[in-house]
Order: structure tokens, then sequence, then C-alpha cells
């Protein structure tokens, strides 16, 4: 069996309970994906957004809910070797990537701290372009643990009680929405499926990140990390009083 194929397989057998049912049923209680939807699977090059397009790869096969798919790959100014290794992946994986070009990283290169600046540049970018092929959604590979963290951070850091919602409606591209649809998968069953299956993908790719500068969301993953080795259903309790106030 080609590789790609035990990949496939391990998604909704293997990691059925953990992976694929968590996929479809945010799909279903978000009602994340209409009949009739463009969807541009926004890919980075880390585990997460590589395991959310084989799952769109997947359903995409089924056509169960009547959409279609495009999966991208924004290069904001990674090293040759860095996008080599993306296509590379993608190969392997048997997706048929779009790279475009972007000069966020030569934007950002004197940025103190240019993580803000880049996620929100990033984002602008791939509404753009998807919206230029044709899309009316992106999809983006935040899982659970994302979820979380980035709640905390706002909560700890800045606060506030924002938090990532599965769906969103883009308040700058009209008749554009980013969905999520990882929402509900555990970062630590993305690296089981990604160990198992021999997978290594890159992290970042920026200089800024490869110098180790993991910032505050390290501290609070780390964080919640130890609350949950003293209760273990402390992040469920977290993403479940998170989901009832974004309803």
């Amino acid at each position: 069996m080609e590789k790609h194929r035990e990949i496939e397989k391990s998604i909704i057998k293997k990691y059925r309970k953990e992976i694929w049912s968590k996929f479809v049923k945010a799909i279903k209680e978000y009602d994340l994906i209409t009949p009739g939807d463009k969807i541009a699977v926004c890919i980075s090059g880390g585990k997460d957004s590589f395991l959310l397009a084989k799952c769109f790869d997947e359903l995409n096969r089924h056509n169960q809910f009547g959409f279609d798919v495009k999966y991208i790959v924004m290069n904001p100014g990674y090293k040759s070797c860095v996008l080599k290794d993306i296509k590379a992946l993608a190969q392997a994986l048997n997706l048929d990537i779009e790279v475009f070009d972007t000069p966020i990283f030569k934007i950002t290169a004197n940025e103190e701290k240019p993580c803000y600046l880049c996620a929100k540049m990033r984002r602008g970018y791939l509404y753009d372009y998807a919206k230029k092929i044709g899309c009316n959604k992106i999809a983006l590979g935040h899982h659970f643990d994302d979820v979380i963290e980035t709640t905390m951070l706002n909560l700890l850091y800045a606060g506030s009680i924002n938090t990532m919602n599965a769906k969103v409606a883009s308040a700058n591209f009209e008749e554009m929405g980013l969905i999520r649809p990882l929402y509900y998968i555990r970062e630590r069953d993305i690296i089981k499926w990604a160990k198992s299956n021999e997978l290594s993908f890159i992290r970042c790719g920026c200089e800024f990140e490869t110098k180790g500068t993991d910032g505050k969301r390290v501290e609070v993953k780390n964080l919640i990390k130890q609350l949950e080795n003293t209760y273990k259903d402390i992040p469920k309790s977290i993403f479940t009083a998170l989901d009832k106030t974004s309803h």
C-alpha cells in the first residue's frame, strides 16, 4: 500500500475516535460547510494544517457535504529549504497544493515582537488569495488546545475574555468566512497520529521562531499541563465554559 493510503486509512480507522469523528462532529455541530462552498484549506507546513488537509481530502473524496476544496500554501518568505520540505510533504501526502508568495517576513523583520503582526498579515493575505481563486471560506488548523491556550493568554496577559470560535465571518472581506474543523481535536492526538505514520513537519519556519523565542504561549501551555496533572478535566472545563460563552 502506498504511504499516503496508509496515512489516510489511519485517520478514519486507527484514529477514528480521536480525530475523524471529532472532525466531522465540529463540521456538523457548527455548520461549518454548506453545499456549494469552495474552501481554501490553508497549509503552513505544520502537523495541524497538514492533518486538516488530509481530513478535507478524505471528506471531499466521499462528497458528503457537496463542496469544493483548494489546498493553498502561503510563502511569507521562507528559506528555500523550508519551502522545499513543505512541497515534499505535500507530495508524500498526495496533496495538490498552490503556493503563493508574500513579503511578510521582510515587513516584520525589524519588529521586536513580530508574531502578532505576522499572524495578522497572514490572515489578510490568506483571505485575499482565497477570494481571488473563487473560495468563500478559509479553513485553519487550530485545534482544541489552541482554543484554550489563546483564551488563557488573553485572560492573563490582555485582561480580556476572547477565544477562537469554530466559525467566524470576515469583517474585511465581504462574503468570506473562516472555519476551524479541528476544534474538538486534542493536540496530543495529532502528535500521536504524526508519530505513528513517521511524519515530520516544520514548526514555524521563520528566523524569529527558530531562535527559540517561544514567548507567553509556551508558558500558558505549560501552566495548563500542570493544572491538568492535578485535575485531568481542567482543559475540558475551560473549553466548555468558553464554548457556552461564544454561542
